[in-house]
């Protein structure tokens, strides 16, 4: 009974501090986010195609679930924004990130602000993206994101 309960006891404070593990690739990660995050405002192909992997399931905020092959095929078609015209700028917020050996979860809150007809709008999405690191290098093999409701307007 002893050896059982001592065993239980031991497992418990294995899973226990990994658990509680800090991610100890929190930089690398938070930097590759936010490096992507400035790429994609400027629609940079090449940020996309270092950030997804060729295995991605993406989950839009829209109900919609594509790949990496249509993400590169919108992004590619997608003009680079002209100095002037409409641009929408990417940061995030609150990022937590939980790292189990060569996979790490990233949650963060995405705020989209664009500047069109001189106003500016901003957008929240709640984002969750699983990495995997393979050749030394992380990727996202899925993302999630949800479109957070706008607050209401106060009245003048």
């Amino acid at each position: 009974m002893k050896r059982i309960l001592l065993s239980a006891m031991l497992l418990l404070s294995i899973v226990c501090r990994l658990h509680a593990q800090t991610a100890p690739d929190t930089t690398e990660l938070t930097k590759l986010l936010q490096d992507f995050l400035a790429g994609a405002g400027r629609n940079d192909v090449a940020i996309h195609d270092r950030f997804w992997s060729e295995d991605l399931i993406y989950t839009a905020s829209a109900g919609r679930r594509i790949g990496k092959a249509d993400i590169m095929r919108e992004v590619s078609a997608e003009p680079h924004p002209k100095p002037g015209e409409e641009e929408t700028v990417y940061t995030s917020e609150d990022i937590q990130i939980h790292q189990y050996g060569d996979t790490a979860i990233v949650a963060f809150r995405l705020v989209a602000t664009t500047n069109k007809d001189g106003k500016k709008q901003v957008t929240h999405y709640l984002n969750t993206g699983t990495f995997l690191k393979r050749d030394g290098k992380w990727q996202a093999v899925s993302w999630q994101a949800t479109a957070m409701p706008k607050a209401p307007e106060k009245a003048p």
